[in-house]
């Protein structure tokens, strides 16, 4: 069963694309099906796991043999992986259902499809590994497959770009990743994720030099690992791709950049619990970096008007909840808000793709509007969706998110009150950029001057259906699985998965700092509602007074601007001067094109010893002649 999980989306995205041109449907059908028993038996796997405590690691062969050194091709089934495993398969299997009608008047579709397959392979690849060379292989194709996706529409220059992009800023991250893998195998011997996490209480107070300064390994090891993360899941600084690679496929969006690839870096902090747990420097700077991102994205998100993008700033706030949840050592509230957020917002997405496919393609949320009624179960699920990203009680992201900022309020020290006071004007932020999409959406009036309202109409069955399943999952997921993830017997589940040097114990907390959160979050409706729908001219008129803020945060706190100067056209201008200096003024002048105009000047000049009259040919022979003579005689 472990294998048929891992193995099965490889095979429908091979079959399925080889067998494109078989049916009209047959890639679809084949990819979405292989998928779907995947995620069933995920399913059952997780299931065996809470119930009957059965794990295992599963060899499927030996990689790498040299020496002492061995690498396994495995699937570690542990509480940690066994989530991971039913978050991707079951994301992925809503989404590619959700992509058979999305994608239906595309030609390329079977390539589409096989492309998701391939990622959701990759992605489990990586959650299964039991050493760090495993997850290196799945790291680097779900980056592969991420930049497949974001440039499907190869036509589209924007989605070159993005994926170039989006291609480029993840070597960054992988750089350090790598480095720190490396680390890990010349001083430890080993990359089995058990034999390095069992030797870590012994180099705790190893020092080595690394560029002319001291540095703790253990420090030096986990901050690179937490460099490969933040490339991954697009934090503060590394985040620049994540935005631009709404340009893919909406279906793309809502698998890779809400609730699978972008949570490979919280996956692989979590998994290294039991290197940054000796290293409180890491560990700081984890939780830093997941504050700024967190408050980042969610000030950015509050005036953007792409529809994806605003969704895609919230999917980067909300990695910055589960990283500073890290931080301050409350994995497996982490891993919980990871659970939970994978449903509300891939159903944000998908619900987001209905009404871009309701309004032909459009994706500017002020050309949206008055379509409550022409989208009816659109309407209820992208409601159910902001409510639970919200945190609106008694819905999924409400027990993950309030459990991290009260586990960073029990952390009782000055980051952790840093990071709850974060979370809680982050949930505000969160609440206001999120009922500003969902109302200038749906509600107001009809905006739209290229297509009428009447020309709108909700989205087919097979885009539905998969929203439903979301819907439900962001009711319930989060009530149904607190005290398995973060209750008082959280530690029987999570057994050695995960490790705590310090554990939070959840404790007394006041009743205002319990109610403050939901209670912003509550008020925030009407608020919005009176600012975007009734009265919108208190926030233009806001505007224009505070237009530099506005600019500000317009511009993405003009990172790209301050990259494009620092490192990308001082990059073009030294790759031009090699170009046209080295390439084109040195290799080229005197390399291919110096030897085929030498080889042009003497054909020319020999063409002219061809003038077709006897006497220049004897004359020729007759010098020939005179050579070879010199030659024998005074040879």
């Amino acid at each position: 069963m472990e294998y048929a999980i891992l193995f099965l989306p490889l095979v429908g995205s091979i079959i399925g694309y080889l067998g494109r041109s078989l049916t009209k449907f047959f890639a679809e059908i084949t990819t979405s099906l292989f998928v779907s028993i995947s995620a069933i038996l995920s399913i059952i796997v997780f299931w065996n796991g809470v119930q009957n405590n059965i794990f295992g690691n599963y060899l499927i062969f030996e990689w790498i043999s040299s020496g002492n050194f061995t690498a396994n091709w495995s699937i570690k089934i542990d509480p940690l992986s066994s989530i991971m495993l039913v978050v991707v398969t079951f994301v992925s299997a809503i989404v590619h259902i959700y992509s058979i009608g999305y994608m239906h008047h595309d030609p390329h579709k079977p390539r589409f499809m096989s492309y998701l397959s391939l990622f959701t392979f990759s992605m489990l690849a990586l959650v299964v590994s039991d050493n760090f060379l495993q997850l290196f292989f799945g790291w680097e194709g779900v980056g592969l497959c991420s930049y497949l996706l974001i440039g499907f529409w190869y036509k589209k220059e924007k989605a070159n770009n993005a994926a170039i992009k989006a291609f480029i800023v993840n070597r960054i991250g992988d750089f350090g990743l790598a480095i720190g893998i490396f680390l890990i195998f010349f001083f430890f011997g080993t990359i089995n994720f058990d034999e390095v996490f069992q030797a870590a209480n012994q180099y705790t107070e190893k020092q080595l030099v690394f560029f002319g300064f001291e540095s703790n390994l253990i420090t030096l090891i986990c901050i690179f690992l937490f460099i490969g993360a933040m490339g991954k899941s697009a934090q503060f600084l590394l985040h620049t791709w994540l935005p631009d690679a709404m340009e893919g496929p909406t279906p793309v969006s809502a698998l890779i950049h809400a609730a699978t690839m972008v949570t490979a870096g919280v996956f692989l902090v979590v998994r290294c619990s039991p290197l940054f747990e000796f290293s409180q420097v890491a560990l700081n700077l984890v939780t830093i970096v997941g504050m700024v991102t967190a408050i980042f994205a969610a000030s950015v998100a509050l005036v953007q008007n792409d529809i994806k993008k605003i969704v895609a700033y919230s999917t980067c706030s909300q990695l910055g909840y589960m990283f500073f949840a890290a931080g301050i050592g409350a994995y497996h509230v982490a891993m919980f808000h990871l659970f939970t957020h994978a449903f509300f917002k891939a159903l944000l997405f998908l619900g987001a793709g209905s009404v871009i496919h309701a309004f032909k393609d459009e994706q500017d949320i002020r050309n949206m509007g008055g379509v409550r009624k022409k989208l009816p179960y659109t309407y209820v699920f992208m409601l159910l969706g902001t409510l639970a990203l919200t945190g609106f009680p008694f819905l999924s992201g409400f027990y993950s998110k309030d459990a991290i900022i009260e586990f960073a309020y029990l952390k009782n020290s000055s980051l952790g009150n840093y990071a709850a006071t974060v979370g809680i004007l982050t949930a505000l932020l969160t609440s206001i950029y999120s009922w500003r999409l969902f109302f200038k959406a749906f509600h107001g009036p009809y905006n739209n001057k290229k297509i009428s309202i009447d020309e709108t109409q909700e989205s087919p069955l097979v885009m539905l259906i998969p929203l439903m399943f979301l819907g439900v999952g962001s009711i319930f997921v989060g009530y149904i699985f607190k005290n398995t993830f973060i209750g008082s017997h959280s530690n029987d589940f999570w057994q050695t998965s995960i490790f705590f040097l310090n554990e939070i114990k959840y404790g007394a907390i006041p009743l205002w700092f319990l109610l403050l959160t939901p209670i912003l979050v509550v008020i925030s409706i009407p608020i919005s509602y009176y600012l975007y729908v009734l009265k919108p001219n208190v926030l233009e008129d806001f505007k224009n007074t505070n237009m530099p803020l506005y600019n500000f945060l317009l511009n993405k706190w003009y990172i790209d601007e301050f990259y494009e100067k620092i490192f990308v056209t001082p990059a073009k201008k030294i790759g031009s001067f090699f170009w046209k200096k080295g390439d084109i003024g040195i290799i080229d002048k005197f390399g291919p094109d110096g030897i085929s105009k030498l080889v042009k000047i003497i054909s020319s000049k020999t063409g002219r010893l061809q003038t077709g009259f006897i006497y220049d040919y004897a004359f020729v022979m007759l010098l020939g002649l005179s050579i070879l003579l010199t030659y024998l005689i005074l040879k």
